[in-house]
């Protein structure tokens, strides 16, 4: 090994040369793979070219080449020609002659006592045999007899890769580098060609982590129903081939965002145990034209394979809106995707045990051919949970939470009013944040109060310090508010009134619903308007003067207003018309969108607008008049202590008569 290691020059210059060709390219590998372009990167920061590349190696060759020479002296001075051993011999200063192969080892005696013997090298001829080799230059058999040869035939793996080292390093470089280049280009012309392919996610139905059922989804108890007739379809669908029905190929789920459209197409897939593919309609379009529709073709030819199987499309909308409305008419990219999943739903190929659900927000934006039978044949409505539904969504998302003794989901639930099921969920989860950062292990029910205000309204302003005519100011402006809220008759009920700032809040009054309201009336609108107009009136009546507080409510109060002339009929003089806010506009084309309203119209919602507002300010200016004493101490108690909780503030009316509002006896008991 150490003839190996030392001697041979050429297979160490080989094998360092191989080296570096591979640290170059993987170098380059690497560098190819962690680059991305971002903006404002320069341009020095990007790949180096391949000359760049091939001419940094030839100086590495180079420079190899002079630290062999360095490192590994030339061993050309120990070498002697087969006559110079012959007559060494015949002088009898040979000791030993080591053959290995052609190679002679020869160990002179030394010429002192003491000293070192001397080595030399050398070379026989091949084929012939050492001792014939010498006779023929002279030695006598006395000669030879006198020195010590040994025989020492190279073998292992020393030998042969001293033997070929040389010739494969180089060889296996070269193939390496071949191959190499030739995954390059194959990976590029791959992705050019998968460019194309579907985008789509897939969860199988043997993930447990991510299967979802009905149970992991509350309420939409309607939607849910007629989920489970799909979920039936793909368990048995000869049950229903059976009976000549065609199996529905699409379903288009809508509603508000955050009702749990993307959980409940889940949960029917995890109820069925099929393949669920996902993607979003954004997902389909590029800049180039053409692969939308092929990033379809392959979404549904690779979920035949798979069949039964579920093909989720969030977004639809991204690509479903209706044709030839868009200035690029039918060679828009969006419209070729939206052909091509047109076809593939209802074209020349039945789509069995396959089904296609799409959410969107927007379902009146979309296409007629989608909406067609044939296509999505069913619509499923998802609306915002009701009272019930609210607290078992809020059981499902606090089950993995370490919720304290005290926490009263029912209370929460009635606070709730409006919220959707990923708005429950944050809640949820900003009442784990707070209890984290108060160092609690438990959940707390003033940790959920805290993170339903946090939502609703926005985070505590601490920082801010107002000062004491701004506290009164805002006292007054909550109290008008909770005291008008508290008399008329088809206001809300007051739940909370603060005037600790939140948000962009000064203060603020929580009024919730007794009951879940599906259909307001006109009563139940005008009175929210002189709830809203409260803040304004005490604050006139107080200060003589108007601040910006109550700006957010005068904003509310007129689209509330204007919305009841406008939309909801709600107005003797314009009487049951609906008038589009929308002013006439001369569209691409030449087309005219919009209305065209009179001006006679126009004025007529002005003061019919103004008439519902001025007659609200009077409701509220009565109410705080007649109630001036409950009014001044419920603004005087918040001065005191900031915040009035529903039972410390029914105590105050209470005790100035003021009838607190409950369900009707019939409603509790049902």
């Amino acid at each position: 090994m150490d003839n190996f290691s030392f001697k041979n020059k050429e297979l160490i210059f080989y094998f360092l040369i191989a080296q570096i060709f591979s640290l170059v390219i993987i170098e380059s590998m690497l560098f190819n793979q962690n680059k991305s372009p971002k903006k404002g990167k320069k341009k020095n920061n990007q790949a180096p070219s391949v000359s760049t590349q091939i001419i940094s190696a030839l100086m590495l060759f180079v420079l190899v080449g002079f630290l062999v020479d360095s490192f590994f002296p030339s061993q050309e001075d120990n070498q002697i020609t087969i006559s110079e051993t012959a007559q060494l011999v015949s002088e009898g200063r040979v000791d030993e002659i080591i053959v290995k192969g052609e190679q002679l080892e020869i160990t002179l005696l030394p010429e002192t006592e003491g000293a070192e013997p001397e080595l030399r090298e050398s070379k026989k001829e091949a084929g012939t045999a050492l001792s014939d080799t010498l006779v023929n230059y002279g030695v006598t058999p006395e000669q030879l007899q006198a020195i010590a040869i040994e025989i020492n035939e190279p073998s292992g793996f020393a030998y042969w890769l001293a033997q070929l080292g040389p010739f494969l390093l180089p060889l296996l470089g070269l193939i390496f580098i071949i191959w190499f280049f030739m995954r390059q280009v194959k990976g590029s012309n791959g992705q050019a060609m998968s460019f194309g392919n579907s985008k789509a996610r897939i969860i199988l139905p043997s993930n447990k982590d991510k299967r979802v059922t009905f149970k992991d989804v509350a309420g939409n108890k309607e939607a849910k129903k007629e989920l489970e007739e799909m979920v039936e379809f793909l368990k048995n669908p000869k049950k229903f081939i059976s009976m000549g029905a065609k199996i529905p190929k699409g379903v288009l789920m809508t509603g508000r965002p955050g009702t749990g459209k993307t959980m409940l197409a889940r949960a029917v897939a995890g109820e069925a145990k099929v393949p669920f593919f996902y993607l979003s309609g954004s997902d389909f379009v590029e800049m180039f034209v053409g692969v939308g529709a092929s990033r379809v073709r392959d979404l549904f030819k690779m979920a035949k394979k798979m069949s039964p199987a579920i093909i989720f499309i969030d977004e639809i909308d991204a690509v479903g809106r209706s044709r030839g409305v868009g200035i690029g008419g039918g060679n828009d990219e969006r419209e070729q995707t939206l052909n091509q999943i047109l076809v593939e739903m209802d074209g020349f190929e039945p789509n069995e045990k396959l089904i296609v659900m799409a959410a969107t927000n927007r379902s009146d934006v979309l296409d007629p051919a989608l909406l067609r039978p044939g296509r999505f044949d069913r619509r499923v409505t998802l609306e915002l949970p009701d009272r019930p539904d609210r607290k078992k969504i809020l059981e499902i998302h606090g089950a993995k939470k370490p919720l304290g003794d005290d926490v009263n989901l029912t209370t929460i639930s009635e606070r709730t009013a409006g919220f959707s099921g990923a708005d429950l969920e944050s809640l949820m989860n900003e009442g784990a944040i707070i209890a984290a950062l108060h160092n609690r292990k438990t959940i707390l029910q003033e940790d959920l109060l805290e993170a339903l205000e946090k939502v609703m309204i926005g985070p505590k302003r601490q920082s801010h310090l107002a000062s004491e005519h701004e506290r009164k100011v805002t006292a007054y402006h909550e109290a008008g508010h909770a005291i008008v809220a508290s008399v008329l008759p088809d206001a809300d009920p007051v739940h909370k009134v603060t005037i600790i700032p939140r948000g962009r809040a000064g203060g603020f009054t929580m009024k919730l619903p007794l009951d879940e309201r599906r259909l307001p009336t006109k009563a139940v609108y005008e009175d929210d308007i002189a709830m809203g107009l409260g803040g304004y009136v005490a604050e006139e009546k107080i200060f003589g003067d108007i601040t910006t507080g109550p700006s957010n409510d005068l904003k509310v109060a007129s689209a509330t207003a204007r919305d009841m002339v406008m939309k909801f009929g709600m107005s003797s003089a314009i009487g049951p018309i609906v008038v589009d806010g929308k002013p006439a506009q001369t569209m691409f084309g030449g087309r005219v969108e919009g209305n065209n309203r009179s001006e006679k119209m126009l004025e007529t919602i002005d003061e019919e607008v103004s008439k519902i507002i001025h007659r609200g300010l009077e409701r509220a200016r009565k109410v705080i008049t007649e109630y001036n004493d409950a009014f001044v101490e419920i603004a005087e108690t918040l001065l005191e202590v900031e915040t009035l909780e529903q039972d410390s503030y029914n105590e105050i009316l209470k005790k100035h008569g003021i009838a607190i509002k409950e369900l009707p006896k019939t409603k509790k008991a049902a």
